[in-house]
């Protein structure tokens, strides 16, 4: 006989004890992961002028975290799949909570770069584990709502980045963007241990050589790009690091193709539309997060804005998708979600290109203004329905895998974009005085707006319309065991 659920039955359409649990839970330890994406951008000044450091270095401070996070994040679901979710997301909390406390210590530079890299392992062991913790304790029927506000917390997270980094780093001091983190993350761990259910995915298997393959290879790549003006672009370490990295991503390619049971299937890229929206992801990260870098230390080292001003003076971009985001998920409801996208990558490169075109030592915020607008609109038509896009190119047993694939090349996209714009800007320009850093953040920025418009290109390879809406109203996705709800960026 066939059954169905009552959905009038108040064990499916409240959140009770355990669901609110979750959500409380999930939803504060994803807001911290994606917090420490952007909130050491307006701190950077103030971390170079204490701690001391050449370009490259403050290039680590950012990398360090989104590198690890990006190449671990698959490992750290499939961990989690094996050896119980719940055990794994308190030991991923307990690293980074640890490393946060490290990150604040650090005596110099290279403890701090490495204290983040450490962040970066337990953000990508603790992060894919909350939307799955959150999604098994969830009726279906309120799953829709748990999964907007836990968007919403950690669109709040990026968002507020650099204002509470700047913050913090004028009225208290730099160290404190890390020591928030640490009664935080201290709270949580007991009442994950006594709130959160176990669970595991009976005959999860780990993929050992595929992570040791992309993880030599993304720090190989990024190592090459982040020293080669500093060495020189023909020099042995810079050489071996591009040579290599190239390599042994060619070879987690390979392996992805033959492996019977990778950690990032290849053939899933057969789809057009899913090699559209991944490539247009990693390009949008790359021009955006490396963007944020140089701008953020723009408005304070030429433009003389205090850390909170600087955070303050960014809201009209990275706080936009909280407003525009709903608006433009309907629109991709009624119209598709290719235009959407492509509409919204297209203003997000016309909003660099506008900085890249006004930018000078003396321009004034009101000449900025327009061009942060414009970003912000267009990544919040970007993210809204991103998510939505990645899922509707690929069969429901496959979400989980597309999910985690689209957020580890989103944080792969900003850990290069870093390396790759201020590679370009140390090329053009430096610290030296006003005038050199604006001559060298303006070529940049060109770049940035270059690889979004080509982004804007590759979104016209998707699907006219969502296919999501042929699927049968009572199906279920598959839990997705690796990245986050992607209306807003977890960046890294």
């Amino acid at each position: 006989m066939k059954t169905t659920v009552n959905t009038q039955d108040p064990d499916q359409t409240k959140l009770r004890g355990p669901a609110v649990w979750a959500l409380v839970l999930t939803g504060v330890a994803s807001f911290m992961a994606a917090l420490d994406n952007l909130v050491v951008t307006t701190a950077l000044p103030a971390i170079r002028a204490d701690l001391g450091g050449k370009l490259e270095d403050l290039e680590w401070t950012v990398n360090a975290y989104t590198l690890t996070f990006a190449v671990l994040l698959m490992l750290g679901a499939a961990l989690g799949d094996r050896f119980g979710r719940r055990r794994l997301f308190i030991a991923g909390l307990t690293v980074f909570t640890g490393a946060s406390a490290a990150a604040a210590l650090s005596p110099g530079i290279d403890a701090l770069i490495a204290a983040r890299a450490v962040q970066g392992v337990g953000a990508a062991i603790m992060m894919p584990l909350t939307l799955t913790l959150l999604t098994a304790a969830v009726p279906a029927a309120r799953r829709g709502m748990a999964l907007g506000i836990y968007g919403a917390v950690t669109g709040l997270a990026v968002a507020s980045g650099p204002l509470i980094g700047g913050s913090l780093t004028e009225h208290i001091s730099w160290q404190w963007i890390f020591w928030l983190n640490v009664p935080i993350g201290l709270a949580l761990i007991p009442l994950a241990r006594l709130r959160l259910a176990e669970s595991t995915a009976p005959g999860a298997r780990l993929d050992i050589p595929g992570t040791l393959l992309i993880s030599g290879g993304l720090f190989g790549i990024v190592y090459g790009l982040v020293n080669a003006n500093s060495e020189g672009w023909t020099s042995a370490p810079v050489l071996t690091g591009l040579i290599a990295g190239s390599a042994l991503v060619g070879g987690f390619i390979h392996h992805g193709f033959n492996n019977a049971n990778p950690m990032l299937p290849m053939r899933l890229f057969r789809n057009r539309g899913f090699l559209g929206i991944n490539a247009a992801s990693l390009l949008m990260y790359l021009g955006m997060f490396g963007s944020i870098f140089l701008l953020a230390q723009f408005l304070q080292g030429v433009t003389g804005y205090s850390p909170t001003e600087a955070g303050l003076r960014m809201l009209p971009w990275t706080g936009m998708p909280m407003l525009v985001a709903p608006v433009a998920g309907i629109l991709s409801d009624r119209i598709g979600g290719r235009p959407v996208v492509a509409t919204g990558l297209a203003l997000q490169a016309l909003g660099l290109g506008w900085f890249a075109m006004i930018l000078e030592p003396d321009v004034s915020y009101a000449a900025q203004l327009p061009a942060l607008i414009l970003s912000g609109i267009g990544m919040a038509l970007y993210f809204a329905p991103a998510a939505n896009a990645v899922m509707s190119t690929v069969t429901p047993a496959d979400q989980g895998r597309a999910s985690g694939a689209n957020s580890a090349l989103r944080e792969v996209g900003g850990a290069l974009g870093v390396a790759v714009l201020a590679s370009v800007f140390s090329a053009q320009g430096g610290y030296e005085s006003p005038r050199a850093f604006t001559d060298g953040t303006i070529p940049a920025l060109w770049i940035g707006a270059a690889a979004v418009a080509l982004a804007a290109g590759l979104a016209l390879l998707l699907p006219r319309r969502s296919k999501a809406a042929a699927e049968p109203a009572h199906a279920e996705p598959a839990p997705a065991p690796a990245g986050t709800p992607d209306k807003i960026p977890a960046i890294r």
